[in-house]
């Protein structure tokens, strides 16, 4: 038995509440080294000698390279439990508790593993509506001036004395006017980049945090624009930029005027008097920045004026315009205390909003339930590079890498991770596959039957393309982008929406062989069972999925072409 590859930490993503009468248990292990775990557990409030333990098997359900993941989902009567395993791989059976292997079990309920109360208020909960959510991210400046509409046309506003920028003349009008085209389209929540009043088209360097960006529209726009999704049972998610401001932010404002007197100079990180704003982009300013970006100073968020002006912004727009989450924007810069405060502000205003924090990196941190609902999965997009787009990687590594995915969080909160090919901060999926529809579709098919909520940018179902910013933020494509890509996207999108399998239903994998380009997984929900087949390579693949098949392209007689695809639906 390979000990040193085993693993289970108690309290983490390991040992959770997934709801107040069940638990998720999982342990490590090396790959194919384990034939048996059975979970042993009693109730750690009873003092009973000889202790009363309970078994339950658990189940293999997903590996990696490396390693397998047993798991269980614990019906369980007590709120306490302490507990151990019992490990077999054929030739040796041990026990595993309290990070030590031993033949021999004690009556001291200290030296288990434990959860010492499955508290209601530590379980990470994420919104319901987000199992059948598929979200539309777009991009203002970019998207539309009006029905099926963009002018291409500069625009340059005042706001307070000053002058915000546009660059392609997107409106908050123009999302309203389409939002019969998204309804078609079969999305179901939108999410808006940054849309308050700043100095650039982009709108992450800001100016006020309660106005609409008068390029963009007015506040009426936006109400307008959020009563109208909700007639149409869309949800509306806006970005939140709390790591920084824009130059002319007032608080920056007062600093650059008053120096050292200015009542807003613990706003921001390490100033040096006086505070300039350097004209030269290569001049390394006198204040901290996002980056290296002089035009975005960053906000000391630890501050007690600085945390309770931004929380009140949170409060604000949910409050008076009834908006469903907030997307933040470089969420890993930001210190906890100011996002424990701000989910706590946040959720005490409506209490389905959705948290989802722009995270690059590995976002278990702030996935612990006291933060974040969710966080942009940007490792779906990595990997999908390279199965998909590159195919560097071989089916069986691409398996490996879901596993990671699926197993790295709460698994409530899987289900509400942001699943990304596409962005405003990156190339287009569809350039990074050279132009081949046929391997981006099925990038895209997979993307929709992940675990997680998918998240199109928008233009990607139009077969928007481009490598550097002013391609992958081009102007949106009406009337002239592929009507064929189009339909493929509505029956994908069509197909998570119609199957609560897609929604809710446990991941499988079932073919990801080495060497091989066909993936093939299942989705298992209350007796249902949803299975893809993904051939990924010039070469055909025998698969046949079991039941009805509901979508093939390139599969027949027990074989998936090249590039191809089967869905099918079993039941029982």
């Amino acid at each position: 038995m390979k000990k040193e590859a085993i693993l289970h930490i108690p309290m983490s993503e390991y040992a959770h509440g997934l709801d107040e009468k069940r638990i998720v248990l999982r342990l490590r292990a090396a790959r194919g080294d384990l034939e048996r775990v059975t979970l042993w557990y009693g109730d750690t409030a009873c003092r009973r000698t000889p202790i009363d333990w309970f078994p339950e098997p658990m189940e293999r359900t997903l590996s990696d390279e490396y390693h397998d993941w047993w798991e269980l989902t614990l019906e369980c009567p007590y709120h306490r439990i302490f507990y151990h395993f019992e490990l077999s791989d054929g030739r040796e059976t041990c026990f595993y508790y309290g990070g030590v292997f031993t033949d021999e079990l004690v009556d001291d309920r200290s030296e288990y593993f434990k959860l010492p109360f499955n508290h209601r208020a530590d379980i990470a909960r994420a919104p319901g509506w987000v199992h059948g959510a598929v979200v539309y991210n777009i991009f203002p400046d970019s998207f539309a001036t009006s029905r099926r509409h963009i002018s291409l046309e500069p625009t340059e506003r005042e706001f307070g004395g000053l002058r915000t920028r546009g660059k392609l003349g997107g409106t908050i009008k123009g999302v309203t006017e389409n939002l019969d085209y998204l309804a078609e389209l079969g999305v179901n929540c939108i999410y808006l980049n940054p849309i308050f009043a700043a100095g650039e088209y982009h709108k992450y360097d800001l100016i006020d945090y309660y106005h609409i960006d008068p390029c963009l529209g007015t506040n009426e726009d936006f109400r307008e624009l959020v009563d109208r999704a909700h007639d149409m049972d869309m949800r509306v998610i806006i970005d939140g930029v709390f790591n920084h401001c824009g130059w002319r932010f007032f608080a920056f404002e007062d600093v650059v005027q008053r120096g050292e007197a200015s009542r807003y100079k613990d706003w921001f990180y390490r100033l040096s008097f006086p505070v300039t704003r350097p004209e030269d982009p290569e001049e390394i300013p006198g204040y901290e920045c996002f980056g290296y970006e002089r035009l975005m100073p960053k906000l000391d968020t630890a501050n007690p004026e600085v945390r309770e002006y931004f929380c009140a912004v949170g409060e604000y727009w949910l409050r008076e315009f009834g908006i469903d989450g907030w997307r933040l924007d470089v969420a890993s810069e930001v210190d906890d205390a100011f996002w424990r405060e701000f989910r706590r502000r946040v959720k005490a205003v409506k209490d389905d909003a959705i948290l989802i924090g722009e995270v690059w990196e590995s976002a278990g941190h702030w996935l612990a339930g006291d933060m974040f609902d969710s966080c942009m999965n940007y490792e779906l997009r990595r990997h999908c590079r390279r199965f998909f787009a590159e195919m560097s990687e071989d089916a069986y590594t691409f398996s490996g890498r879901c596993t990671g995915m699926l197993m790295r969080y709460k698994k409530q909160l899987v289900a509400a991770q942001l699943g990304v090919l596409d962005t405003h901060d990156v190339s287009r999926f569809l350039s990074l596959c050279g132009g081949d529809l046929k391997r981006y579709r099925l990038a895209v098919l997979f993307q929709l039957c992940f675990p997680g909520v998918p998240s199109i940018f928008y233009g990607d179902e139009l077969g928007v393309s481009g490598v550097l910013e002013e391609d992958y933020r081009r102007p949106m494509p009406w009337g002239a982008g592929d009507a064929e890509l189009f339909e493929f996207f509505k029956k994908a999108i069509a197909l998570r929406r119609s199957q609560p399998a897609l929604q809710r239903g446990e991941f499988r994998v079932l073919s990801a062989e080495r060497g091989s380009g066909l993936f093939a997984f299942a989705r298992e929900h209350a007796g249902e069972r949803i299975t893809l087949a993904l051939n990924c390579s010039e070469r055909e693949a025998a698969f046949t999925p079991p039941g009805e098949t509901l979508w093939s392209e390139g599969a027949s007689g027990g074989m998936i072409g090249p590039y191809g695809f089967a869905v099918a639906l079993s039941r029982g």
